[in-house]
C-alpha cells in the first residue's frame, strides 16, 4: 500500500513579491503602486508571511514599520531570485518564433511621440508584434513583461540606458495668442493650461525668466498631456510645450512659441532597454530606430 502524505506549502508566491517590493522601494505604498494593488492588501501579504515563517520580518512602531536584520537578509536573497525570475521570463519571450515586444511608455509619449515613429518600424520588422502600455512610473525592467520602457526623467546612460533628447520646455499657444503677447506680463491676461504629470511647468519656467508673473485665476487643468496640447491647438489658452512632444504642431503652424525663452527641465526622454544577452538582434534594431 503505497503512502501519499500530503506535501507542506510554500510561502504563498503574492506574500513573498509584496514583501520584497515593501523593502525594495521603501514602503507599504510604494509597494502597493508598484505591484497595483492597495496598501492594505500588501500589509496583509506580508503578515501572511511572517505567519507562514513564524517570525516578524517588520518591527511595528507608532510611526511606521522597521524592517528587522532577519527581514533584511531574507530582503537581499529575494531580491536576487526575481531579478533571476525577470531573466528567465525574458529569456523565454526571446525564443518566441513571431517576437512580440512590449514598450512601457509615459501616456504622452505613448499617445504623441511613438505614433510617429510606428509606420516606419511596422514597415522595415514586420515579423514584429507591438504591445504599448501607457504607464505613469517607469517600470523595473529585470522584473516585469516589458523589453522597453520610454519616459522622460533622470537617466545617466549605460548599456541599457540611452537618452534620446533633452527635455527642453518654454510657453506654446496658437498664432492668434501670440500676437496678443508683447511682454510675459500680457501673460497674466491669458488662460493658462496644466496637465497633471507636469504639473509644476508653468512654475519652473516663470521661476526661471518671469518670477513675479501670477496667473492663478485663469487655468485649466487636464489629466493628460495630449488633451492639453489639443485645447492648446483649439484656441483656449497658453501651454508650457515640451520640445519633444509639441515640434510636429510648431512645424505645422497650428502652435507657436511667442517668447524666445527655453528652460532645460534637467530631465530627458529615455530609452531603457532589457540586458543585451536578453535582445535579439531585430529588437536592437527596433531600439536604434526609436533613438534615431
Amino acid at each position: 500500500m503505497s503512502v501519499s502524505p500530503k506535501r507542506p506549502k510554500g510561502p504563498p508566491l503574492n506574500s513573498l513579491r509584496a514583501f520584497e517590493a515593501a523593502t525594495r522601494l521603501g514602503g507599504f505604498s510604494k509597494a502597493a503602486d508598484a505591484l497595483s494593488v492597495t496598501s492594505g492588501a500588501v500589509s496583509q501579504h506580508i503578515k501572511t508571511l511572517e505567519e507562514w515563517a513564524g517570525i516578524a520580518l517588520f518591527e511595528r512602531r507608532s510611526q511606521g514599520v522597521l524592517l528587522t536584520q532577519f527581514g533584511q537578509e531574507i530582503a537581499d536573497d529575494l531580491s536576487i531570485v526575481f531579478d533571476q525570475m525577470g531573466d528567465v521570463f525574458h529569456k523565454l519571450r526571446k525564443g518566441q518564433h513571431q517576437p512580440n515586444v512590449h514598450i512601457a511608455a509615459l501616456p504622452s509619449i505613448a499617445q504623441l511621440w511613438l505614433p510617429t515613429k510606428l509606420p516606419l518600424i511596422r514597415a522595415t520588422l514586420p515579423e514584429f508584434t507591438l504591445s504599448i502600455t501607457a504607464l505613469e512610473t517607469a517600470p523595473n525592467l529585470s522584473r516585469d513583461v516589458f523589453n522597453i520602457s520610454l519616459f522622460i526623467d533622470h537617466a545617466t546612460p549605460s548599456p541599457t540606458t540611452q537618452i534620446i533628447a533633452d527635455d527642453i520646455i518654454h510657453p506654446v499657444c496658437t498664432p492668434q495668442i501670440a500676437k496678443r503677447l508683447k511682454r510675459f506680463q500680457d501673460l497674466e491676461n491669458e488662460t493658462w493650461l496644466f496637465d497633471a504629470t507636469w504639473a509644476d511647468d508653468w512654475h519652473d519656467w516663470c521661476q526661471e525668466f518671469a518670477p513675479k508673473l501670477s496667473n492663478l485665476k485663469n487655468s485649466a487643468h487636464f489629466s493628460l498631456y495630449s488633451l492639453a496640447i489639443d485645447e492648446a491647438r483649439n484656441g483656449a489658452g497658453i501651454l508650457i510645450g515640451h520640445d519633444i512632444l509639441v515640434a510636429p504642431y510648431i512645424k505645422s503652424g497650428e502652435l507657436v512659441a511667442p517668447f524666445k525663452q527655453r528652460f532645460s527641465s534637467g530631465k530627458s526622454l529615455n530609452i531603457k532597454m532589457v540586458d543585451q544577452k536578453l535582445r535579439s538582434d531585430p529588437l536592437n534594431t527596433l531600439v536604434e530606430m526609436l533613438i534615431n
